[in-house]
């Protein structure tokens, strides 16, 4: 059993799917605190007419200190969701699949979400559903692990009777490996390597939301990543695609 956590991110770029495509399970970390600076929480790129086409969710912080990612709520004082919805569809009128996934989109920014993480994992969802994953999507909260740093992800591990925990080579760094082998856990990691693939207009622009590449590349998408990390490019060659 190969478990890897990540937090709930807005539309998450390809890296994240590219960890939940070679796991068997993946945590996401719903109940650690939510940042107060730049956080892809609450944001993600696409790609303008102009270069990077930004969306960032508004949230409530004022007077809340800190929260957990769970509390966070949306906050509608500006209607964005509308701006989003136009934004989207105006830059990718000529997108070959976007047709395939209008009513998703429309339906996403018509609803009025109360919490961000409910918005989000509605975005994890359709776009893993769409790219082929299969791995288990469990939020930390449901598990009722409170831990922080390694520990938490050693806690999660055991109580998911799992025995590898994935991780990138950039992020093994801030890992107490001692203790995941003091629990029998083992640390593989992969390295993953950005596709390049047709998008509209300009200059390529790298490690965008996964949405761009679903919208400009359809079903082909998994194939897509799947060229530029195959096994024999990384060091985890045991892990392959599911």
């Amino acid at each position: 059993m190969i478990v890897a956590c990540h937090q709930p991110n807005f539309l998450p770029w390809i890296g994240f799917f590219y960890k939940a495509l070679i796991a068997d399970q993946v945590v996401l970390l719903d109940d650690v605190q939510f940042a107060r600076g730049f956080t892809w929480t609450n944001r993600n790129r696409l790609k303008g007419d102009g270069g990077e086409l930004w969306l960032t969710v508004p949230v409530k912080k004022k007077g809340r200190g800190l929260q957990k990612i769970q509390e966070v709520e949306i906050c509608y004082e500006k209607n964005w969701p509308r701006k989003f919805f136009q934004s989207i569809i105006q830059n990718y009128a000529h997108a070959p699949y976007l047709s395939e996934h209008l009513s998703f989109i429309k339906e996403l920014f018509q609803q009025r979400w109360e919490k961000l993480v409910d918005l989000n994992l509605a975005t994890i969802n359709y776009l893993a559903h769409n790219l082929g994953v299969k791995a288990q999507l469990i939020l930390q909260s449901t598990l009722g692990i409170k831990s922080q740093g390694s520990e938490l992800l050693v806690e999660i591990c055991k109580f998911l009777n799992a025995k590898v925990y994935l991780t990138s080579q950039v992020s093994q760094k801030y890992l107490n490996s001692d203790l995941f082998l003091a629990n029998g856990i083992t640390i593989k990691t992969f390295r993953f390597n950005p596709p390049i693939y047709p998008q509209l207009g300009g200059e390529f622009i790298f490690n965008l939301s996964l949405l761009d590449l679903i919208l400009n590349c359809g079903n082909k998408s998994k194939e897509i990543i799947k060229k530029f990390n195959h096994p024999n490019k990384r060091e985890d060659k045991p892990y392959g695609f599911n």
